[in-house]
């Protein structure tokens, strides 16, 4: 039986002993030791913030992006290694497929965001800038930057490959090192998985580092510049939440607990309507895959009284057709849970839930398997529950973390909502109706106690992912009971590793801070048109200002019959006049971009390759016949593309009238060419 060994400060550590054993939860067979003695854990957090942390903040946005992108596709090459390995956790292959493919579908997804959603820069810049002073000389914006510690991810057991992934993901686009610490009885899953990380050679040395076994001493050492992100219990996470390192150093600290998640089926969904067949089809899947072992599974059904004989007939006839077993065996569609332990840990949760409700399908202590030993793997039947007291608090309070639900009755709208928030705080949470008024009242109602609410019904029901399917772009997280955090959610995962700081400034120093241009900087019009430069020679403040051209009564006759714009302001003198927002015929707003670009682009071919679209555009006066307008366009931000011959340049756009005031403000998008 082989030590696993862990990863630290730049190699493999294997310890010294014998180490704990971990067993497969199929056969009960021995499959590694696990230890973690010898560790420098103070070392191994030193290397990460000294040589992870720099290595990558020298990277850009970009370049972490396509490393995560590359590392997806790496991992993608070992996939059935990694299923088959998967299997001796107690997975069927399409369990191992939502866990593998799964992770690396969430590194794929943020290389995509990051490139898409994030500059080709060191610095993130959080929203607009904001004038302090009324001359415009004082200034301020929010800039985020990594930290300059180490994201310590604390992970369970029921996703070795997911879990590690979606930590990883955000923390590494964001600039910082992650020290993984994987379940001791599904490690050694996660510890293959780091070293075919580790053999691509793809990361930076210390961006990532591996502890098998016990963490030791690992959070007395933990600053106020590392992260702590755990999944697991909730009485875990109070725990950790409390060491004296975290709260001295106030350590950011983000936990995925366990949840009494609901599922609600609406009084419109009838036997026979396609809601009623989603709503069972998905709780049984819920209950069924991975074993019941997800921290997003139903655990609370909620149903109408009048129908929940017929969805507990519906789900026990589904349920009949479970095949538990040998998850390697085809035919088979439910694994065993991780362990003997964690069995007899979902028994004793089932003892406390039996007096408040009466098993409707299964039997906690008896069940039939497929190409395996029942005692000696870890498997247990499907149990469904009813109780006919809703308001008893075991099923709001006990969550038997396996293949366990619990149907409960509500009589009215309110009672649903209030049976839900007595789980008192869900990762995740389901509406399954037809009726859209319905389903409003009830997401309205609930969302204060739930970190992700899936409506589901005919409609969405083709491309939906499922009650419990966390993703990428959106916040996986909930209040309360659920931890208080928010992993993943897109952007917001990247942000949570970086510090936001209010940046107060002239606008030439804090221009020079963000590397954007800031208006009441100064520009640089030089007798080249900016559009003549390719992004190699444009800097960030070149501009060109046109103009003036005259508007007239013909253009915004011409304009309004040319587009069918024919709106009274344009064409109706007295209504216009009427309007005390006008006072007379203006010039359509449009019109005015249009002209606008009619004075500022360079029409020859050259570096400009196209424009992409605007962004921010605000009307800010009205613009009369006779009036001119002069344009000023100055490159704002310029971002090359990572493996691309152009880059991207945002253009401040500001039209003003002969009185100086600004008439329309926007950005301009436009592709450049790196080189002429």
């Amino acid at each position: 039986m082989a030590l696993l060994p862990s990863y630290v400060s730049g190699g493999w550590h294997t310890p010294a002993g014998e180490g704990t054993p971990v067993h497969d939860a199929v056969t009960g067979e021995e499959v590694a030791a696990i230890s973690s003695a010898g560790i420098d854990m103070a070392g191994a957090l030193d290397y990460g913030r000294r040589v992870g942390g720099p290595s990558l903040r020298e990277l850009t946005f970009h370049q972490r992006a396509a490393l995560l992108k590359a590392l997806g596709s790496a991992l993608r090459e070992h996939r059935d290694e990694l299923y088959a390995l998967s299997a001796r956790t107690g997975a069927t292959l399409g369990d191992s497929k939502f866990d593998v493919d799964g992770g690396i579908g969430v590194l794929l997804s943020y290389a995509s965001k990051g490139k898409r959603e994030l500059p080709n820069d060191t610095v993130y810049v959080d929203g607009a800038v904001e004038r302090l002073g009324k001359g415009g000389t004082f200034v301020g914006q929010h800039v985020c930057a990594p930290l300059r510690g180490v994201a310590v991810q604390i992970n369970a057991f029921n996703f070795p490959v997911w879990g590690p992934l979606e930590k990883l993901a955000p923390a590494f686009l964001a600039g910082v090192p992650s020290l993984i610490k994987p379940a001791s009885q599904t490690a050694y899953l996660t510890a293959r998985l780091v070293e075919l990380i580790v053999e691509s050679g793809l990361l930076p040395d210390g961006a990532l580092q591996l502890v098998c076994g016990s963490a030791g001493d690992l959070l007395d050492h933990l600053t106020g510049q590392d992260l702590v992100s755990f999944t697991g219990s909730a009485s875990t996470a109070q725990r950790l939440r409390a060491h004296p390192a975290v709260v001295r150093n106030s350590v950011r600290f983000n936990a995925e607990a366990d949840s009494l998640n609901v599922s609600v089926l609406g009084p419109d969904a009838k036997p026979g309507t396609a809601e009623f067949d989603l709503f069972v089809k998905q709780l049984v899947a819920e209950m069924t895959v991975k074993a019941g072992q997800k921290c997003t599974a139903i655990r609370r059904a909620l149903v109408p009284a009048e129908l929940i004989d017929d969805v507990a007939r519906a789900a026990g006839e589904r349920l009949a057709k479970v095949t538990v077993g040998n998850p390697s065996s085809d035919g088979v569609r439910m694994g065993a849970l991780a362990s003997l332990e964690q069995r007899e840990e979902v028994r004793r949760s089932l003892k406390a839930l039996t007096d408040a409700a009466r098993v409707v399908f299964g039997d906690p202590d008896r069940v039939e398997v497929v190409d395996a030993d029942a005692e000696r793997g870890a498997f247990i039947s499907p149990v469904l529950l009813r109780t006919d007291d809703p308001e008893r608090s075991e099923p709001h309070e006990v969550e038997a973390f396996g293949p366990v639900s619990t149907l409960l009755p509500y009589t009215s709208t309110e009672q649903a909502i209030s049976l839900a928030a007595r789980g008192l705080g869900s990762l995740a949470g389901s509406v399954v109706t037809g009726d859209a008024a319905f389903a409003r009242e009830v997401v309205l109602g609930v969302s204060p106690w739930h970190g992700r609410l899936l409506v589901l019904d005919a409609d969405d029901a083709r491309e939906s992912t499922g009650h419990g399917s966390p993703l990428p772009a959106l916040v996986h997280g909930g209040p309360g009971r659920a931890g208080g955090g928010e992993e993943m959610g897109g952007i917001r995962g990247v942000l949570h590793h970086m510090q936001r700081t209010a940046v107060q400034a002239s606008p030439k120093v804090l221009g020079a801070v963000t590397g954007q241009w800031v208006p009441g900087a100064e520009r640089s019009v030089t007798e080249v048109h900016p559009f003549r430069k390719s992004l190699a020679e444009l800097r960030v403040g070149d501009a060109v200002v046109a103009g003036p051209r005259m508007v007239t009564r013909q253009d915004v006759a011409h304009f309004a019959e040319f587009t069918g714009d024919t709106f009274y302001a344009h064409t109706d003198e007295e209504a216009a006049k009427a309007n005390e927002l006008f006072g007379g015929i203006v010039a359509h707003g449009y019109l005015v971009v249009s002209l606008a670009a009619g004075l500022f682009v360079a029409p020859e071919p050259g570096p400009v390759l196209a424009n992409y679209g605007m962004e921010n555009l605000r009307f800010l006066t009205p613009v009369y016949p006779g009036d001119e307008l002069t344009v000023t366009l100055t490159a704002k931000q310029i971002t090359p593309r990572e493996g691309a011959d152009y880059g991207e340049v945002r253009w401040d756009t500001d039209v003003t009238k002969q009185d100086g005031s600004s008439v329309a403000k926007y950005d301009v998008l436009t592709l450049v060419a790196k080189e002429l």
